[in-house]
């Protein structure tokens, strides 16, 4: 017996003749192995987008599609083979625009400033890409969790000064691919101290006290970045965010700074 054929709603044409920019699929998890500076590859769990464009004459898009690309492709992923993904969804949906989207955890295994006691950090990444017309566009975003001290409390207190913790958000272009770890750790240079997943009442010493050695406001935060992005000639645009979680006011206090974005 032949199978009944089944009517294939998304292929009927549509008369309103309104283009979609992205159509796809969101908020979907998949496992993945990213390069990893110290270990070569790291697993971990990444939230994936993967769109399309979609023409005017087009009722909608067959989502099905998107899943089958993901796991055609494995789950190795590096910047390298990201371009694949997105080939292969041009190619799938006979389309001109193609956009992928991974934000996972990503972990670093650091030792504690006195006491050496080592613990797994874990920060934010985000891989962006894009594809139009035969032009490529990669993203790496990191956010990186950071303690700032206020300048001006440590200038004006007889006793102690008011201290946070905040979040950098850095995205960055880049001519060659640039190591994760190398700019979570340029981001962790740039604020009063970095943080760590373990401390021992030695090593809380040490943090502390480096923090009230290297005040920083949030727009030094942000500027100390951008100084250093500056004098990278691998990085070409950057946008670097900062928001520190105020102990002492009922607000967070902000600054970006971008270069060459778009």
């Amino acid at each position: 017996m032949e199978p009944t054929a089944l009517k294939d709603t998304q292929s009927e044409p549509d008369h309103r003749r309104i283009s979609i920019d992205r159509v796809g699929v969101k908020e979907l998890r998949f496992p993945i192995e990213i390069r990893d500076k110290a270990h070569r590859t790291q697993a971990t769990v990444a939230t994936v987008m993967l769109t399309v464009d979609l023409p005017h004459q087009f009722k909608g898009t067959h989502m099905s599609r998107f899943v089958e690309v993901l796991n055609e492709h494995g789950r190795v992923l590096h910047v390298d083979n990201v371009r694949p993904i997105l080939d292969r969804l041009l190619h799938r949906f006979d389309a001109e625009k193609a956009h992928a989207e991974f934000d996972f955890p990503f972990f670093i295994e650091k030792a504690a400033p006195a006491t050496g006691a080592k613990g797994l950090m874990d920060y934010g990444v985000r891989f962006s890409a894009s594809v139009e017309q035969a032009a490529h566009d990669f993203v790496l975003t990191v956010r990186v969790p950071v303690t700032t001290l206020c300048p001006c409390s440590k200038a004006i207190s007889a006793r102690g000064a008011h201290n946070q913790r905040g979040r950098v958000t850095f995205s960055v272009r880049s001519e060659r691919p640039i190591w994760i770890e190398d700019l979570i750790g340029l981001v962790e240079r740039c604020a009063s101290s970095e943080l760590y997943a373990l401390l021992k009442r030695p090593d809380e010493k040490a943090v502390t006290e480096r923090a009230y050695d290297n005040p920083v406001f949030v727009e030094d935060l942000v500027r100390n970045i951008a100084a250093h992005a500056n004098n990278d000639p691998n990085i070409t645009a950057y946008r670097v965010e900062a928001e520190n979680f105020e102990s002492i006011h009922n607000h967070n206090a902000y600054a970006l700074v971008e270069h060459n974005w778009r």
